[in-house]
């Protein structure tokens, strides 16, 4: 509670005590008692609000469903290269057609040309680039 131990509680209770005095006592128990009723009211009213606007019961919600830790990337990432689905061409192909398959798609990527300026020449310059 805040932080706050048994002893230190006890503390601030006899301190509390004291500094209200006997006389006034009552009337801030009943106050308090006030405040935490209201508190409850208030949770309660928040709880049937939310009942009505959204139409679900917050006790009938799977609240594992909504638990972030279970979005953690690398665990993500863990189960997507451990999972084994790779799918043949089709069922009744050769192997030599799956091979052709795979080489025909690497024949198609373009070859990257990289150009390579003139020793000693600087490297082009826009001034007007921001």
């Amino acid at each position: 509670m805040l932080g706050i131990n048994g002893p230190e509680f006890l503390l601030l209770l006899i301190i509390g005590l004291l500094v209200i005095g006997p006389s006034r006592l009552p009337e801030y128990t009943q106050k308090l008692a006030n405040i935490v009723k209201e508190v409850r009211r208030m949770a309660s009213g928040a709880r049937e609000q939310i009942k009505e606007e959204v139409g679900i019961d917050i006790d009938d919600v799977d609240w594992r469903k909504y638990d972030p830790r279970q979005y953690d990337p690398r665990r993500i990432i863990k189960e997507a290269l451990l999972d084994d689905d790779t799918k043949p061409v089709s069922s009744g192909a050769p192997a030599t057609v799956a091979t052709a398959a795979a080489t025909a798609v690497a024949e198609q990527r373009p070859v990257r040309a990289v150009e390579r300026l003139p020793e000693g020449e600087p490297a082009p310059f826009d001034s007007e680039a921001t």
